[in-house]
């Protein structure tokens, strides 16, 4: 079986609350070797890492975290929070700083503390080594503005659920970023522009990811024969996450299991994937 990453999956959300073994259980059958537990807020990212240390000694899939404020949380932030944000990065189980960036589409923050949130995780990011876990909603100027300023001194970085255009994903490739492609790619009412972008990002920058319990993939068909993970009152899952996978290769043009090698060695590149950790 092709392993696969999911690269970022809200496994602390309360959706998962009564069967996270059963979730996990259906990933491993899947293919899915690790998953990354999002965090998006100080007790959201405590919360992810907890996650991911219970699951230590158990079976695939193996288990990490990120630790960050979302920029909808982030009124949030505070002098408490970076620093208890940076003790969770000082766990090996922690491998990303985020989920950390700016949106513009909802402004759940006000756009002027948004940016300070982002400048301090970039900063704290490039004090811990490691790299960062990005979001950006219709606020690309101002995101790549400041990712520009910081990317000499990051460790690297994802656009977790790129849906952007063509320019701001040449951009992004500009700054050696890698992209993170969800079930957006399979609605085809807001997804189709993607299925020609994700021809240009080459192999070493891909990576796939489920977003759950967000992002049910739109096309996708229920079993009849009861095989295969069947989808929870419209809740995505990771095992999901090789349904994207087949779409990103069936529209790159190239064999699924290839898809899966590339973008499974790029994650464990990025976020330092040890088999002994998690």
């Amino acid at each position: 079986m092709n392993a696969l990453v999911d690269i970022g999956a809200n496994l602390a959300d309360k959706a998962f609350r009564a069967d996270l073994p059963a979730v996990l259980a259906r990933a491993a059958e899947a293919g899915v070797e690790a998953i990354l537990v999002t965090g998006t807020s100080a007790a959201g990212s405590r919360r992810a890492r907890e996650i991911a240390v219970e699951r230590r000694a158990g079976p695939a899939p193996r288990l990490f975290a990120t630790a960050g404020v979302h920029p909808h949380q982030a009124s949030s932030a505070s002098r408490e929070v970076y620093l208890e944000l940076r003790e969770l990065l000082a766990r090996p189980e922690v491998v990303a700083v985020g989920e950390c960036g700016l949106d513009y589409d909802r402004d759940f923050s006000p756009r002027p503390v948004q940016r300070a949130c982002f400048e301090a995780q970039l900063e704290l990011a490039s004090e811990v080594h490691k790299p960062v876990f990005l979001h950006e909603r219709a606020a690309h100027d101002d995101f790549a503005a400041l990712l520009e300023r910081w990317r000499p001194k990051l460790a690297g970085g994802v656009v977790h659920c790129f849906t952007g255009d063509r320019r701001a994903l040449e951009r992004y490739l500009d700054l050696d970023l890698h992209a993170g492609i969800t079930g957006w790619i399979c609605d085809e009412r807001r997804g189709a522009h993607l299925r020609d972008l994700v021809r240009l990002v080459p192999e070493g920058r891909l990576l796939v990811e489920t977003d759950a319990p967000y992002l049910l993939p739109r096309d996708l068909d229920r079993p009849r024969d009861g095989a295969g993970p069947r989808p929870t009152r419209g809740r995505n899952e990771p095992a999901l996450v090789a349904h994207v996978a087949r779409t990103v290769a069936a529209c790159r043009r190239e064999p699924f299991e290839a898809l899966a090698a590339h973008t499974t060695a790029a994650a464990r590149r990025l976020f330092e994937l040890d088999p002994r950790t998690g």
